[in-house]
């Protein structure tokens, strides 16, 4: 009943949630939607102490030229590669839009569980792509081009990488069956953590400063990997890199 107004009022706009641009129109805008906070910060830390203090590394500026390197690659890799996935997705798995909205404690068990095996996924994925000399330089060095994050580095990265965790985003939700609105709000909830994790800053309300226990490590833990490069391998949770030795703090 919490969700109802809400889905029914996407319902209204079926024909946008239906066509095949929307999944790439949906992600770039939710994407450079959450960049955009995090790109005025870096514009401000250069003339404000006050801002500066929060960088997690504070000798470091972004220019132009890294901006408009990481938003072209980006758009080249939703364009290029992404869109005709979304299409060729479209075509042979059309979508279902039920007229009733999820439980709420379903939804957010759900969303949960899709940032548990996510994470795992990555971890994985991003543990080999490091321990294996060829699949690093070949794959994933391009994300390793700054060793200072900032918020559009996040999907810095070759069309591989940014395919096989966009695929394991999208199996998780359909293996769990969940509801197209709880699929959405589990990639919002997906960028928004991925852009936070590269914003380079570590702020007061930071998600690794409200979760309890360092069960998740967040800018600051994703911050050292790119420094370091040889640990903190899981996107969010602690629990993997801890079990594996792989975390530093």
């Amino acid at each position: 009943m919490l969700l109802q107004p809400v889905w029914s009022f996407l319902l209204g706009h079926s024909s946008l949630l239906r066509s095949p641009f929307f999944p790439v129109f949906f992600s770039l805008t939710v994407y450079l939607m959450f960049c955009l906070p995090f790109l005025l910060l870096d514009l401000l830390s250069s003339r404000w102490s006050l801002v500066r203090r929060y960088k997690l590394q504070p000798q470091s500026s972004i220019n132009w030229t890294t901006v408009q390197s990481c938003l072209a690659l980006t758009l080249y890799n939703h364009l290029i590669f992404i869109f005709p996935l979304t299409v060729l997705n479209w075509y042979l798995r059309p979508v279902l839009l039920p007229q009733e909205a999820p439980p709420l404690p379903q939804m957010a068990a759900q969303v949960l569980v899709c940032l548990l095996l996510f994470d795992f996924q990555s971890f994985i994925w991003h543990l080999i792509h490091h321990k294996v000399p060829w699949l690093y330089r070949t794959f994933h060095k391009l994300h390793h081009t700054y060793t200072s994050t900032s918020a559009l580095t996040a999907e810095y990265s070759e069309a591989w990488e940014t395919l096989s965790l966009g695929l394991f985003a999208a199996a998780n939700s359909l293996l769990l069956g969940c509801h197209p609105l709880t699929e959405m709000l589990f990639f919002i909830v997906n960028i928004w953590l991925s852009v936070e994790d590269h914003c380079g800053y570590d702020l007061p309300w930071a998600t690794h400063r409200l979760i309890p226990f360092s069960l998740y490590g967040g800018a600051r833990h994703h911050d050292l990997h790119h420094l370091k490069s040889k640990c903190n391998y899981a996107p969010y949770f602690t629990h993997w890199d801890r079990l594996a030795g792989t975390l530093c703090t």
